[in-house]
């Protein structure tokens, strides 16, 4: 077994009415220290990765797909019921509700075992049926092995997001699923607190 990176910390999820759609990571705890970071894929498909320093643009492209990277100025604070990102061209301002009926399912599980990889591993074909595809292991990018544990799932409720200085619309479905990876996150506009787990093979 090889390295082993761990990230602790919430991904947001959020479609819009123009097609943009975007899943931004904040990140309490990792071995770059606290953070941030947004994946987007454009209504042509164009997945772009905007990160806030080159290191962690390195490392992220290595372990996801992308067309386009930026290193950009970046940040994102999450203050109950709010969050706030602010990343070059993209802007959000979103609101989450309460905890969806599969949050408080997750919540039912001891965290050390929701987060633990052999969990993920075997849970995997199910949280892909409940989630609206949305799988906890898979392969990523550099012969790499991810591991997504969520132990909890707020709705977003409200949402404006601006890119390139203009409204990309209304709160909607992330449809088509974003093609980062193996995975994409729920269908509907969501906060979820997880732990992801990289391990080089």
């Amino acid at each position: 077994m090889g390295s082993r990176w761990i990230f602790d910390g919430h991904i947001a999820g959020i479609g819009t009415g123009s097609g943009l759609r975007a899943v931004v990571g904040i990140w309490d705890s990792s071995p770059f220290g606290p953070f941030a970071d947004v994946m987007m894929q454009e209504p042509s498909g164009h997945r772009l990765l905007l990160a806030p320093t080159q290191d962690l643009a390195d490392f992220i492209s290595s372990t996801y797909n992308f067309d386009e990277i930026r290193v950009v100025g970046l940040s994102a604070r999450l203050e109950h019921p709010a969050l706030k990102v602010d990343a070059g061209p993209l802007a959000i301002s979103a609101r989450f509700g309460g905890r969806t009926l599969l949050g408080r399912t997750l919540r039912a599980v001891p965290r050390p075992l929701a987060v633990h990889p052999r969990w993920l591993r075997a849970v995997s074909p199910v949280a892909g049926l409940l989630s609206g595809g949305s799988r906890t292991a898979g392969t990523a990018g550099s012969g790499r092995r991810e591991f997504y544990g969520v132990s909890d799932l707020h709705t977003i409720a409200s949402a404006v997001v601006r890119w390139k200085g203009a409204d990309a619309g209304p709160l909607a479905s992330i449809a088509p699923a974003v093609t980062f990876g193996f995975s994409s996150v729920p269908p509907r506009p969501s906060l979820a607190r997880v732990r992801t787990t990289i391990v080089e093979a």
